[in-house]
């Protein structure tokens, strides 16, 4: 795969609960692209995102997400894939009884940070990126949906990933609020990370340009055709 791919899926089928939902998915994501997953609901974004993290199986003739093999991949090698992306819910998925501080310390400490300044530093330094430096004491429901979603990007960006993938990361957002979530997810993209983004928001998609890979009758269509 080369340096600039983070994304190389080729003939690839997915299948949710044993029921085949997208065959012959053909898609490549380089670095620093941001493209935009529609599809009506149940046309198979969330199951190609949840294929793309290894929580689904990858059959295809060839599938590589930041440079692991997703079709030879060892259960216990998960989660160093998991490492190298970020995962961004529409549900935000914060744990409501730890602060926003203790949220993003769990993460780095179950993924093997050690070091309580380079930890300290990095939960500074993501929180930063978010601007949300102000609200590292709070508790998620004191946060609004707009602050806990940032919260939930500073928690994907803790191990510098190569690639986020966002579920419908503005469905419980409002307007005002869902273009603030697009610039800085667009700001993330431009610092050199690919972002995949799952949503049925066209309106975002006319505000923020980008590209766009539509789920539709079983299979996907790609604005710029990059199959080969």
């Amino acid at each position: 795969m080369s340096e600039t791919l983070v994304v190389l899926l080729r003939e690839m089928s997915v299948y949710q609960k044993n029921k085949l939902v997208l065959v012959h998915v053909n898609l490549k994501v380089e670095q620093g692209e941001f493209v935009y997953l529609i599809g009506k609901t149940g046309s198979g974004k969330s199951s190609l995102l949840q294929t793309l993290f290894a929580e689904l199986p990858a059959d295809a003739e060839k599938a590589e997400v930041c440079g692991f093999d997703l079709k030879n991949l060892k259960q216990k090698d998960i989660p160093f894939l998991r490492r190298k992306m970020g995962i961004i819910f529409q549900d935000y998925r914060l744990l409501e009884d730890r602060t926003v501080e203790d949220n993003l310390l769990f993460v780095l400490k179950a993924t093997g940070w050690k070091d309580k300044k380079a930890i300290n530093e990095q939960i500074m330094s993501v929180m930063s990126d978010v601007d949300m430096i102000a609200k590292l004491k709070a508790f998620p429901h004191q946060l609004s949906g707009g602050e806990q979603q940032r919260v939930a990007i500073a928690r994907a960006l803790l191990n510098n990933p190569e690639l986020l993938l966002a579920d419908e990361p503005t469905g419980n957002l409002d307007p005002q609020t869902s273009n603030e979530i697009m610039r800085l997810l667009l700001k993330i993209c431009e610092e050199g990370r690919a972002v995949i983004m799952a949503t049925h928001n066209y309106n975002l998609i006319h505000k923020f340009p980008g590209r766009v890979v539509k789920c539709e009758e079983g299979s996907i269509t790609d604005s710029e055709n990059k199959v080969n």
